[in-house]
């Protein structure tokens, strides 16, 4: 049943009734999702809503400020349909007052979306709440809100993410589908306490923003030759290394758009699912269970798979398991946490990988970064004594690039394949530093000269080739 907000605060349901029963309806897009109850006498209460809607609805229980809070939500958005049914609109200033919160909460949303941001922050401290969004990798304070407001926001995060807002005390997450431009955004919202209330982090899955597609990567052709030759493969381990944030997820993802097929059986094991893909089997792992990467690994081998996808190799059961698939008819693709690709050797080995079996299984490593680019909107071309004729820029700032003088990312790429030199080094016990030299005989293009390339492109500065390739 869909009920609006002005339907649950007429005047059969006005905000004085719901507060003197200690009760409030708690809505998620306008739909009744539950009953807030802070005493075991409101059961009785129940009757008489029952009775109007003909049907019931959960309980959660709660307490008397949190339902205070809930029914000044429910007030501002019966005032915001009320505003569009009069015609009025709303206002375009963001004022953070308690009848504002769910529009406030809505704009900041939509504002990050709009914009490009990975992640929302609301951060609680003494004075106020601070609000920040990462774009391109960097966070950038956007507005500081009363402090009043603090757990009113909290509070309508939660409820839009399907939380407890009663628990306070420990971490919860959950996920929001938020609807904007004719389209519905995925979010995932993580909440923690902190001294000064609860901060919230957005992580925002824009699907219509992803390019699932080998070529859109940036990677150079001979790079695109060779990642394309080993998904082809019918067994092997594939990994893409790099931090948190450069684009690993998006690589496989894309690898695995290219390759899936009706002839193939492709399961993935994430945490978290980011993004769906159509005809591929996602599956969530869930540690509190005992539903880890390892055991997960292993039920998916019964189950007749062509290719697997190891959201992250962390620990040595799972690159065991993951290692013997390989060498048994298994296509396995996964990510590392290293410095470059061929740390991701000592890295394994670390966990406790047989030299031997990671030799044999083991057929191509890819690091990564994302190098900020320039805004092509204000970079400027300065004089370069070099002499070797190339463009060089610097970032300037602007309008469009809120004056940072670089707007988007773009990725590096450093392949290392695992040849026969390779394999009979990694199998005689050959270091990082041999390995590494090994690599560079064989013609590796490193991070830093993939980067490199971009500054002669006039692409980006090489501060930005150092910090992300160091």
């Amino acid at each position: 049943m869909t009920l609006s907000a002005t339907h649950w605060l007429n005047r059969e349901f006005d905000p004085a009734y719901w507060a003197k029963h200690h009760l409030s309806p708690v809505l998620r897009d306008q739909n009744l999702e539950s009953i807030l109850i802070s005493e075991i006498s409101n059961l009785s209460d129940l009757g008489r809503f029952r009775f109007l809607t003909g049907e019931s609805y959960r309980l959660r229980a709660s307490n008397p400020d949190d339902i205070d809070s809930e029914l000044s939500l429910l007030q501002a958005l019966l005032a915001s349909e009320e505003n569009e049914s009069n015609g009025r609109g709303r206002s375009q200033e963001l004022k953070p007052v308690p009848s504002s919160v769910i529009l406030l909460v809505n704009d900041l949303m939509a504002e990050a979306i709009r914009e490009g941001a990975s992640d929302i922050h609301f951060e609680p401290f003494e004075k106020y709440l601070l609000v920040r969004y990462r774009v391109d990798g960097s966070l950038r304070e956007t507005r500081r809100l009363d402090c009043d407001i603090k757990p009113m926001v909290i509070s309508r995060l939660k409820i839009m993410g399907g939380l407890d807002i009663a628990e306070r005390r420990l971490p919860q997450d959950g996920r929001i589908r938020f609807h904007i431009d004719e389209k519905v955004v995925d979010v995932r919202l993580s909440t923690l306490p902190t001294e000064f209330g609860e901060k919230a982090v957005l992580r925002i899955l824009d699907k219509s923003a992803l390019r699932l597609e080998l070529e859109s990567l940036g990677m150079s052709g001979s790079d695109l030759a060779l990642f394309r030759k080993y998904l082809g493969r019918a067994h092997g381990i594939i990994l893409v290394t790099g931090p948190t944030g450069s684009g690993k997820t998006t690589t496989l993802y894309s690898a695995i758009n290219e390759i899936r097929s009706p002839e193939l059986n492709i399961t993935t094991i994430e945490d978290p699912i980011e993004y769906n893909l159509e005809g591929i089997n996602q599956t969530q792992i869930k540690p509190e269970i005992g539903l880890n990467f390892a055991h997960t690994l292993r039920s998916i081998l019964r189950q007749d798979p062509n290719i697997i996808l190891v959201g992250e190799i962390r620990d040595s059961e799972t690159l065991k398991i993951a290692l013997r698939a390989a060498l048994t008819g298994h296509l396995v693709l996964s990510t590392l946490h290293t410095n470059d690709s061929v740390s991701a050797i000592s890295r394994l080995l670390d966990l406790e990988a047989e030299r031997g079996l990671l030799a044999t299984a083991l057929r191509l490593v890819i690091a990564q970064r994302l190098v900020k680019v320039f805004c092509d909107h204000c970079k400027k071309r300065v004089n370069d004594n070099s002499g070797d004729n190339s463009d060089v820029y610097e970032s300037v700032g602007c309008e469009r690039c809120y004056g940072n003088g670089f707007s988007g990312r773009k990725a590096i790429f450093e392949f290392f394949e695992i040849t026969e030199s390779v394999m009979n080094a990694i199998e005689t016990g050959a270091s990082t530093t041999q390995l590494r030299k090994l690599s560079r005989e064989e013609g590796i293009n490193t991070l830093r000269e993939a980067g490199v390339r971009m500054v002669a492109n006039g692409e980006t500065d090489m501060n930005q080739v150092i910090r992300e390739s160091m």
